[in-house]
């Protein structure tokens, strides 16, 4: 049933986007993580402009009636699945994947993880700068998102060894990565200059994807940057529309990719 509901809640996304006709256009995605802990920021992330992304913590006391806000208003809801870090691990809060682990017990963990959700359709990784370099344990987390319903997986990069993405690739996960931290510096200007190198990059690549947090001066800007992104030739759209546009561009021929590496 939750598997049925997921494939329902992914076909309803694509058909509510934005059509695909205009693939000229430059398309950005935007995903906030850290939701479910505190009620105002997460509301107020819940409620920006458009078809942000909302990205709950498994285990936090607001996650679940948050997610049910943000699908409300046809916002996507992500799984943001803790992993295991090079340091600083005591900040994962609950419901970690640990590179200790059994495949039987980090499975078990997972799926914890997202049925403690409602209408989830995709999963991005909350930290992870250890376990996200690991083929296997991202090979067992790409075939539990397949199996669960076809789920995407935005691969956060929190470490250039990441081979998330490569792994959701080999399995058949729809899958892209960020582009843009927002908010590493938490000053407004730096925030709306990141928010401007998400629409350069948008524009060279004709499309991009920016993580940001529930920070009040994140959100501030969100607020006044996002019914910006019209006036400059750049559509706001959900994850999901963003895969689908990614999955339609033309491949680069190997040759040329490896000569510009």
């Amino acid at each position: 049933m939750i598997r049925r509901l997921r494939r329902a809640t992914l076909a309803i996304l694509l058909v509510a986007a934005p059509g695909l006709a205009a693939a000229a256009q430059p398309v950005v995605s935007i995903v906030i993580d850290d939701i479910g802990d505190n009620p105002d920021t997460g509301q107020r992330a819940v409620d920006l402009p458009g078809p942000v992304a909302c990205a709950f913590l498994p285990g936090t006391p607001y996650a679940h009636s948050l997610a049910e806000r943000a699908h409300r208003q046809g916002k996507e809801v992500l799984l943001h699945q803790p992993m295991q870090a090079v340091a600083h691990n005591d900040l994962l809060g609950p419901g970690a994947l640990m590179l200790h682990m059994t495949e039987p017990r980090f499975l078990h963990t997972l799926r914890d993880n997202l049925q403690s959700l409602p209408y989830v359709v995709g999963v991005n990784n909350h930290m992870g700068s250890l376990l996200t370099r690991h083929p296997g344990h991202m090979t067992w987390l790409m075939r539990e998102l397949k199996r669960e319903g076809d789920l995407f997986y935005v691969d956060s990069r929190t470490t250039r060894h990441t081979v998330a993405e490569q792994m959701a690739h080999e399995v058949g996960v729809p899958t892209t990565r960020r582009n843009v931290f927002l908010d590493n510096r938490l000053s407004k200007e730096a925030i709306r200059d990141q928010f401007l190198e998400l629409v350069r990059d948008a524009r060279e690549e004709g499309h991009a994807l920016a993580i940001g947090h529930p920070h009040p001066k994140t959100l501030a800007v969100l607020e006044q940057e996002i019914p910006k992104l019209a006036a400059q030739g750049v559509r706001l759209v959900p994850v999901f529309t963003l895969l689908q546009t990614i999955h339609q561009e033309p491949r680069t021929p190997q040759w040329h990719a490896s000569a510009s590496q």
